[in-house]
């Protein structure tokens, strides 16, 4: 059911309980709220005019935001299955000098912000506003510092000249915009009269992420980037050759590290990635993000 309002412009004063009114109502998701700003003027603005405030109502949002605890908890568990399951809780330790250490911190944290901005969306208490806003964004900061420090695991390994960059945060950052908004849309009821402001906001992440991997992809292809075996043993005024492979036989670190992709792949994988620009283009481009990857122990087994 949609309810709509006839207002003689001529006779009124401003008060703005109509639009008081029929924000109580959009709180169902029914349809879409007014702006924040002139809401009758002839350029209103504001979240709630671009249709990314109350729209989509506390039920969604509580939906949207259990999901993405869970999503979070499930990513920390699968972290933990890097280190050894007894001593896995040790890495909340290692603050100062690891990344994965940071990741699991700042992912921890966010929980209670997080769960308190949801449990008073869905309350609605208007005496405890200041509190959910503030929650809010301590959420959001914490959200993208675990972001950033998962970008950095690879970030900071000087031994993959494919990870070590700042394009690898900045990408993460960019993909988990564009995947939230993804997921968000699908909350979102068709019906809603400022559905559009979501696909703009989509529009603008997409762009953006694009963008990023673009780069990321054309600098990942330069020749003459990272070590090579003349480099690793100090001859760098001539070409070295290696005459023999550490092994015979592929082992550990060649599957690891190694790993070969045929080009022809990579180039399907890569147009896939912008064509699909969807679930199944990140999950391409997570794909392409490892195998790509070489690790500086190849330049031991003479591949370079």
């Amino acid at each position: 059911m949609r309810l709509g309002l006839v207002i003689d412009l001529d006779t009124c004063v401003g008060c703005h309980a109509c639009a008081v009114a029929r924000k109580e109502w959009n709180v169902s998701g029914t349809t879409g709220p007014l702006s924040d700003y002139q809401p009758y003027g002839a350029e209103p603005s504001g979240a709630e005019a671009a249709g990314l405030g109350d729209a989509l109502g506390p039920g969604r949002i509580l939906a949207a935001g259990v999901f993405a605890l869970a999503l979070t908890a499930a990513g920390l568990t699968a972290s933990m299955f890097h280190f050894n399951p007894k001593n896995a809780w040790r890495a909340f330790s290692r603050f100062k000098t690891s990344w994965p250490s940071r990741e699991g911190v700042f992912a921890v944290l966010f929980f209670p912000f997080a769960a308190a901005y949801l449990g008073l969306t869905w309350l609605d208490m208007q005496g405890l506003e200041p509190v959910r806003l503030t929650a809010g964004a301590l959420a959001t900061v914490l959200a993208w510092a675990t972001l950033f420090s998962t970008g950095m695991i690879y970030g900071c390994l000087k031994t993959s000249r494919q990870w070590n960059t700042p394009l690898v945060p900045a990408n993460y950052l960019a993909l988990a915009h564009f995947s939230g908004i993804l997921l968000l849309l699908t909350a979102v009821p068709s019906g809603t009269l400022r559905y559009d402001g979501y696909l703009i906001v989509a529009v603008m992440l997409l762009l953006a992420a694009a963008a990023l991997e673009a780069i990321y992809y054309f600098w990942i292809a330069g020749p003459g980037v990272g070590p090579t075996v003349s480099s690793a043993t100090g001859f760098t005024r001539d070409r070295v050759t290696l005459f023999d492979s550490g092994h015979t036989h592929g082992t550990f670190l060649t599957r690891e590290f190694g790993f070969q992709a045929a080009r022809r792949r990579i180039r399907v994988l890569k147009g896939l990635v912008f064509a699909a620009a969807a679930f199944l283009g990140l999950l391409a481009e997570r794909w392409l993000f490892f195998a790509e990857a070489r690790h500086v122990v190849n330049l031991y087994h003479g591949i370079q």
